[in-house]
């Protein structure tokens, strides 16, 4: 899906944009020679990244944010795509952006997590950023989804996205409902980022929430502890759940990816 060109100005509190963006450096004393790719989760949209891009933007990165394939569209349409498709769009934007920059960063919540430490473990990425990742989901689920999945194709969010700010959870953009068939491929990424953690040895910040209900928090403990990267850091946001990003921490996780992030460059 094609992105189109926006301002870096950061967005209004009220506003939401759930549309791909790419945000053009406002500050740089030449030529952009970084990007970063910065990737929601699972059934939501670039809305959950987009504050990060903007802080990223506003400091010299070049921010893009593209719809994952199956979002910005219909469950029905999500449901029917599998973990290869959606890690075969995500490497296709990096090696896009790896042409056009020098230096080429991945920023990932919650799925884009995932798919960036996936990324980060296959191709020589610059740094990268994980936000509320989950490395496993809580027993049993993982045992009943080959089966739930066929029992219930789609399962409705009751009470709306993992979010402690009430007025980001209820303006927060992304389906109602949550296709079993894809979380159980999100099981299936889990098992084989779990198995790469060690071949990843780019910069890493790991990011967490403390009241995440979706991720434990123990698994940013293990992803830090168990990536190769000599540069590694882990932060645990005190007022926030799973979307760290537009929770109440959501400046403070801005200002924390933009300074590890523009470090490297």
């Amino acid at each position: 899906m094609s992105a189109t060109i926006a301002s870096a100005a950061p967005s209004t509190p009220t506003r939401v944009d759930p549309s791909p963006f790419d945000l053009r450096a406002a500050v740089t004393s030449a030529p952009e020679r970084a990007a970063a790719l910065c990737l929601h989760g699972l059934t939501g949209t670039p809305w959950e990244v987009r504050s990060l891009g903007e802080a990223l933007a506003a400091r010299g990165i070049r921010a893009r944010g593209p719809a994952l394939p199956g979002h910005n569209s219909t469950p029905e349409t999500l449901a029917i795509l599998d973990r290869d498709t959606w890690s075969s769009s995500v490497r296709d934007e990096y090696r896009r952006l790896r042409g056009e920059h020098q230096r080429v960063f991945l920023v990932g919540v919650s799925l884009g997590g995932l798919l960036s430490l996936s990324l980060a473990a296959n191709e020589p990425v610059d740094g990268l950023v994980v936000v509320g990742t989950p490395l496993r989901l809580r027993q049993p689920i993982p045992f009943l989804l080959p089966l739930l999945k066929r029992l219930m194709p789609m399962l409705p969010k009751r009470g709306g996205s993992d979010i402690r700010d009430a007025e980001a959870r209820a303006r927060h953009p992304g389906y109602a409902v949550m296709p079993l068939r894809s979380v159980h491929e999100l099981v299936k990424l889990q098992k084989t980022v779990r198995a790469a953690l060690a071949e990843i040895t780019a910069p890493i910040l790991v990011a967490h929430g403390a009241h995440d209900s979706t991720a434990s928090p123990r698994d940013a403990e293990l992803i830090h502890d168990s990536v190769s990267s000599e540069i590694r850091d882990i932060a645990i946001f005190a007022e926030s759940a799973h979307v760290v990003s537009v929770d109440h921490d959501g400046p403070e996780l801005a200002a924390r990816v933009s300074d590890f992030l523009v470090a490297r460059i």
